[in-house]
């Protein structure tokens, strides 16, 4: 363990000397975690020399300790076992330098080492690839501090209940893979948790084909949820809408971000929307458009009405999608614009 007190020490000469020799931005450090010069050990020129013997070069090995100085406060032995275990997943030294630089509070979280090394094993037994094991490490490594068993238990809660919910044996292996790689963070949560805001599901109403078709649009999100959030969501969406049961439930599986944003998160896109002068009607129509922030509805609308598209009497379809898919609709729109209605010296074609 480091101290944090820094009232009463003195930064670490010999720390200093052996940042200067690699050209580390020591002030940098200083605003960041002057804690770290003030430890009566450090090892900058072991974790340079593993560094260096993987490929980085010294510019390389500055970013890395600059963006995280604790990693000098590891042993090489530490170093190397991190090093060893990530190069599971890795295609080669090249790449895992370039992860390392990106995410070095990822790879430098040695407390867990055991832990992380039996979930490491657990995903590739599962059936999960490299590449998606390494995203995991960078971008959720927190799941690989759980002790294994706690993953392998919600792994086989969701298995359990998309057999039970009427899934096939045969898909189930495709469903967990595809849910795990959308949303690592499933394994965050607890068993309870799962349990419950599935049970809320069926108790509204859906049946078993839809709560799984549900599960697969939100992307395993649902699993964060619980049971008050979504209630109030449901009840604020049915009186807008002012729909049945039957009528909502159509709603929320056309567009679970009905079930999924909290009711202020609603207000705000539904106010948003009906400020650029979109009727109740037409987002009814086109549920999904609540997906969307208001800054972006905004930005498309502004889009669409310099071709002279008038969205409040159009289809809120031309809004949706991705930046992508957005940008395709925009370009069909443009091109139809711009196409001359009558070209006197083009081929007459019936059919046209």
């Amino acid at each position: 363990s480091y101290t944090t007190d820094t009232k009463s020490r003195e930064e670490n000469k010999k720390t200093l000397e052996s940042l200067y020799s690699l050209s580390v931005d020591i002030t940098k450090i200083r605003r960041l975690k002057e804690w770290v010069l003030l430890q009566d050990v450090a090892y900058v020129k072991e974790l340079a020399g593993i560094l260096q013997e993987m490929g980085a070069d010294e510019t390389t090995v500055g970013n890395i300790i600059e963006r995280c100085p604790e990693a000098i406060l590891h042993t090489p032995a530490e170093i190397n076992s991190q090093r060893a275990l990530w190069q599971l997943v890795c295609q080669n030294e090249k790449q895992l330098i370039k992860l390392i630089e990106q995410f070095p509070e990822s790879f430098f979280t040695t407390e867990y080492h055991q832990n992380q090394k039996a979930n490491i094993l657990f995903f590739q037994e599962l059936g999960l690839k490299n590449n998606i094991i390494t995203r995991f490490l960078t971008s959720a490594p927190n799941i690989f501090y759980n002790p294994v068993e706690k993953n392998k238990n919600v792994i086989e809660i969701l298995q359990r209940n998309y057999l039970n919910l009427g899934g096939s044996e045969a898909n189930m292996k495709i469903w967990i893979l595809k849910l795990l790689s959308q949303n690592p963070f499933i394994l965050l949560n607890t068993s309870t948790a799962i349990q419950e805001n599935l049970e809320f599901l069926q108790k509204n109403d859906f049946t078993d084909q839809e709560v799984l078709q549900l599960l697969s649009k939100l992307k395993g999100f649902i699993f964060q949820l619980n049971s008050t959030t979504m209630q109030k969501s449901m009840l604020f969406s049915k009186n807008v809408f002012k729909c049945s049961d039957q009528e909502l439930k159509q709603l929320v599986l056309k567009c679970p971000a009905l079930l999924y944003y909290s009711v202020p998160v609603l207000e705000e896109r539904l106010e948003g929307l009906l400020k650029e002068g979109i009727s109740i009607a037409q987002i009814r129509e086109t549920p999904t458009v609540l997906e969307l922030t208001t800054q972006i509805v905004q930005y498309r609308i502004k889009k669409l009405s310099a071709l002279g598209y008038d969205i409040k009497s159009g289809n809120l379809e031309s809004l949706n999608g991705t930046k992508k898919d957005f940008e395709v609709t925009f370009g069909k729109i443009q091109s139809k614009k711009e196409r001359p209605v009558f070209n006197p010296v083009a081929p007459l074609h019936i059919e046209d």
